[in-house]
């Protein structure tokens, strides 16, 4: 069932605005997305070569930290989707951006491996986990019947950011030092989140009178066939939904793209100087991960309402195999290029197929506590990724064996979407319920 329905006779001065408001929230939605980008693994790449240098610390030392950041950060991801259900986003995200603002000061000032661990701990929390978490839920909670396209545009955000920040952090790390950077990017994201979230945001259509996808209110005499799939929705509650084996088929699943990316892009310009690429051939390949990611998510937005989406999430795992393979091959610029461009549209393609699958199995009602788990078990294998790469480089000057050891994953998590079919839950539909509208 629906979180709540609204009263056709409630109704609050957004409701009565001529277009959908949805469409607003996904907008906000979006930046939420591209404001996420200090703390994701792109981003922080930039800054692993600089910290490196000034402090004189090994790769290994940094990628364990990240990594024991990062799994720090995914235990705190059940309690935000807690918190998100019961404050829903307009409270949850000018608090998440003052905190991640101040997370970006920490970075600022880090001087020893125990500073350096707390502030990874607290941008992952924050940025890839919270601005991840909070946006995608948001939209899933506002549409339905359009969610693969809504998704799809709220990951434009994510896109965007992948383009922008690595350059921006480049300029200022060049100009400004790494350490200011931090500072100044923690301005930006206080100055785009704060304020505007709290003008801006609101918690679901019902809560200011409006139904999903800005449909109509369904008439008494309506079958359960011509009823628009917000009031055919089934929700499930966390512990429902974690006594379900789709559940933790889907968590699986959806592994291979969290941990063997982030390894990817976390040692991406160490990886390619190991093939003899210069510093300006990374970089270049690295501004190409955007627009094929951008690609990857607009047409996983166009499956995802067409094809059944434990299809699709298979299908894609074949994406990530062929650019893990073209690794082996980086002794050429366009070679290079190739694989960015592969890399890139799994990563898209994966973030909208499991955006949308969430809630397309298990409903609205609870989604922010499910996705809070689902979130966690994503940081925490995004974090076991950057180590062992690391330490493998650190060994041997070279990545293949650990890229060789991984070609496994997303085979086994093909197999696994493959499996995982919606769960069934026969409820009786709720009848309409009037609820304070939120203005």
């Amino acid at each position: 069932m629906p979180p709540s329905t609204p009263a056709v006779t409630q109704r609050s001065r957004i409701a009565q605005l001529p277009f959908y408001y949805g469409w607003v929230i996904l907008a906000f939605s979006g930046l939420s997305t591209f404001m996420s980008g200090p703390g994701q693994t792109y981003s922080v790449s930039v800054f692993v070569n600089p910290i490196a240098q000034e402090m004189g610390w090994s790769m290994t030392l940094i990628s364990g930290m990240y990594t024991a950041g990062s799994l720090t950060a995914a235990t705190t991801m059940v309690f935000v989707g807690r918190l998100l259900d019961r404050y829903g986003a307009r409270i949850m995200l000018p608090i998440i951006g003052g905190l991640f603002g101040l997370s970006m000061i920490w970075m600022s000032n880090v001087s020893q491996p125990l500073h350096l661990y707390i502030g990874f701990a607290a941008i992952r929390t924050l940025g890839q986990g919270s601005l991840t978490l909070i946006p995608s839920t948001l939209v899933a909670l506002w549409f339905v019947r359009l969610r693969g396209r809504a998704m799809a545009l709220n990951l434009l955000g994510g896109s965007a950011s992948l383009a922008a920040f690595p350059i921006l952090i480049h300029l200022l790390n060049s100009t400004a030092g790494w350490r200011s950077t931090w500072t100044i990017l923690a301005f930006i994201v206080w100055g785009a989140l704060i304020v505007p979230t709290i003008l801006l945001v609101r918690r679901t259509p019902e809560s200011v009178g409006l139904y999903p996808d800005g449909d109509p209110p369904p008439t008494t005499d309506s079958s359960q066939e011509e009823l628009s799939p917000a009031f055919r929705e089934v929700s499930w509650t966390l512990g429902e939904a974690l006594r379900t084996r789709t559940f933790w088929l889907l968590m699986f699943a959806g592994s291979s793209q969290s941990l063997i990316s982030t390894a990817l892009v976390f040692h991406h310009v160490t990886l390619l100087s190991s093939r003899g690429l210069d510093a300006g051939v990374a970089a270049a390949v690295l501004s190409v991960l955007a627009p094929a990611s951008l690609v990857g998510t607009f047409v996983a937005g166009y499956l995802t309402d067409r094809v059944t989406n434990r299809y699709l999430l298979a299908s894609v795992q074949g994406i990530l195999v062929a650019s893990m393979l073209l690794t082996f091959l980086l002794n050429q610029t366009w070679v290079a290029f190739a694989y960015g461009i592969t890399l890139g549209t799994a990563m898209g393609a994966f973030m909208t197929t499991t955006s949308v699958i969430w809630p397309n199995y298990y409903g609205r009602a609870h989604l922010g506590s499910i996705r809070g788990v689902v979130t966690a078990g994503m940081v925490a294998t995004a974090a076991l990724g950057p180590l062992p790469f690391g330490w493998v480089f650190d060994l041997t000057q070279s990545y293949g064996n650990a890229v060789a050891v991984f070609l496994a994953l997303p085979a086994a998590c093909a197999v696994a979407a493959l499996m995982a079919t919606p769960p069934q839950k026969s409820v009786a539909l709720p009848a309409s319920d009037s609820i304070a509208v939120e203005e």
